[in-house]
């Protein structure tokens, strides 16, 4: 009798403990990083594995198509395969951002220099319904962008039709005079001006060109009806660079018109386009996790919050309130209700330069030591604090680095970014800034460490030096296109990143084999390789 409740005990136990453990399989399944699709709109660091990384700090399974299938300078991308790709990858995914540029035209470059035809072009963009009813359930978030307008040939870096080297200066000129006349109407002189421009860029060129930006309007208008009939989550539409007068503002006044009936909760036009992907991401996670992170932002003294900065048409204000929109958080009015201390280095008389110009070079101006306090004002205090380093574009502030430096402020940051456009830096760092308080500190280290190597180091210090030294070196090619000069220049390049990073940062282990590539072949961005990335 004693045996059998002896028995009768260790079979009520054991199944207790299989009623109480998870099956194998239920183990490992959870265990399993969720995952979250990524179709960036190209194949720039910046774009794709910088982007991605900071949401695999998470612990999320980032999935991005194979290089061989996303856009990149020479390739214009494959929008066929992407959509196989994303429809083969969909099934068991947590969300998907997409770059609705990739699906309809390969890349962003593809965007400017397809010949698609307008029927092509929507055709495929109505794949996103077949899309949302093969996945009823899958969150799918899209971004896409209205076509930029370089002020000129030189500033469009080869990524516009041949003629635009010749004619971007007219061109950009032409379409200014074309906005402010909607807007304002123009002189007697303007219109004679516009006329003049009208017969000296070549008819066919013109042509050309605004018939691939009417190609351009037509599929945004078509994202946005697909938005009202909730095929996508959210839809960002962004303005690539652009003007407070030019063809892109043009068209965005337009298609801010065409989808006023749509909430920020669903659609948003904003200014830039590089760092929608992450603002995407974020609000992707922050869905997932049922997050709404608060964001408290400082500026620097002087124009600050009014700054119109380069490349944008709108106050910077205005960029990073919908920013924060986008990634799903909120803006509060008081640092210790925050999640966030977005502080904006701006230039006090609300001016922004490039980053090579020859101020930048470490001396304080009018308004660092102030920025600098700010910053060190919030660490002190424990708040969670992000840098937005926009006085200059296309790299970051010398100056205010040095501050930062010297006063042991580097990692104590929970985020940084000064690359590219200030809404480029402005959206990244709200982005990774606002994940960065469910990440371990050595994540958050990290991400920092690669943006000061690549805003602070390459973009704003070794970059010019390197490009100044171009003509030493043996073999043919120039800055936008490197040739037979790239491997020279990727070696001298990788020398000088190293000695910054001896003289400006901690000796951390992964700096131990410092690379420095171009995958694009040109010295305008670069892959910067650590040992972690090994």
């Amino acid at each position: 009798m004693k045996r059998g409740l002896a028995i009768f005990a260790a079979m009520v136990t054991l199944l207790s403990l299989v009623t109480v453990l998870p099956s194998a399989s239920a183990r490992h399944k959870a265990s399993e990083p969720e995952k979250i699709i990524f179709i960036p709109h190209d194949n720039r660091p910046i774009s794709d594995k910088q982007t991605a990384d900071v949401v695999r700090k998470l612990g999320y399974d980032v999935v991005v198509p194979p290089d061989e299938i996303l856009g990149n300078r020479e390739d214009l991308g494959h929008p066929d395969e992407l959509w196989q790709w994303l429809d083969e990858n969909a099934k068991d995914a947590k969300a998907a951002v997409v770059s609705s540029d990739s699906m309809l035209y390969g890349s962003l470059v593809g965007s400017r220099k397809h010949e698609y035809s307008e029927q092509e072009i929507l055709e495929r963009a109505d794949r996103f319904t077949t899309f949302r009813k093969e996945n009823p359930k899958l969150p799918l978030y899209v971004f896409g962008s209205i076509m930029r307008t370089p002020r000129t040939g030189e500033a469009s870096g080869h990524e516009e039709p041949g003629y635009y080297r010749n004619y971007g200066a007219d061109i950009f000129r032409y379409t200014v005079l074309r906005d402010k006349a909607e807007v304002e109407g123009l002189s007697r002189r303007e219109r004679k001006e516009s006329d003049f421009l009208e017969k000296l860029i070549p008819k066919k060129s013109l042509a050309d060109w605004m018939g691939r930006r009417a190609k351009n309007f037509k599929a945004n208008e078509h994202l946005i009806d697909l938005t009202k009939k909730n095929d996508f989550s959210y839809f960002v539409l962004g303005r690539d660079d652009n003007a407070p007068y030019s063809q892109t503002h043009l068209e965005s006044r337009h298609l801010a018109a065409y989808g006023k009936e749509l909430g920020k909760t669903r659609y948003q036009a904003m200014a830039g386009i590089d760092e929608a992907g992450m603002l995407l991401l974020t609000r992707a996670v922050n869905d997932i996790e049922r997050e709404v992170p608060f964001v408290y932002v400082r500026y620097n003294w002087g124009q600050g919050p009014n700054t119109v900065p380069s490349y944008s048409d709108e106050p910077i204000k205005a960029s990073i309130a919908d920013a924060i929109a986008v990634a799903g958080g909120m803006a509060v009015d008081a640092p210790e209700k925050a999640d966030l201390v977005l502080t904006v280095n701006t230039n006090p008389n609300g001016k922004t330069y490039e980053a090579n110009d020859r101020a930048n070079n470490g001396t304080p101006r009018e308004g660092t030591k102030y920025f600098a306090d700010i910053v060190e004002e919030y660490v002190g205090k424990g708040y969670p604090v992000g840098v937005a380093d926009v006085a200059y574009a296309n790299g970051a502030d010398n100056a205010v680095m040095e501050e930062l430096k010297n006063r042991g402020l580097l990692f104590k940051l929970r985020a940084y970014a000064g690359w590219n456009t200030a809404t480029n830096s402005t959206g990244f760092v709200l982005g990774s800034g606002m994940l960065a308080k469910r990440m371990k500190d050595a994540a958050v280290d990290d991400l920092l460490l690669t943006r000061y190597l690549d805003d602070w180091g390459y973009q704003a210090n070794v970059r010019g030096t390197v490009a100044r030294q171009l003509t030493w070196l043996r073999g043919d090619g120039v800055y936008g296109s490197l040739d037979t000069k790239r491997e020279a220049v990727e070696a001298r390049t990788s020398r000088f990143m190293t000695r910054f990073a001896e003289d400006n940062l901690p000796p951390l282990p992964a700096l131990a084999n410092l690379r420095v590539t171009f995958p694009w072949n040109r010295m305008f961005e670069s892959d910067i390789l650590l040992d972690s990335d090994r």
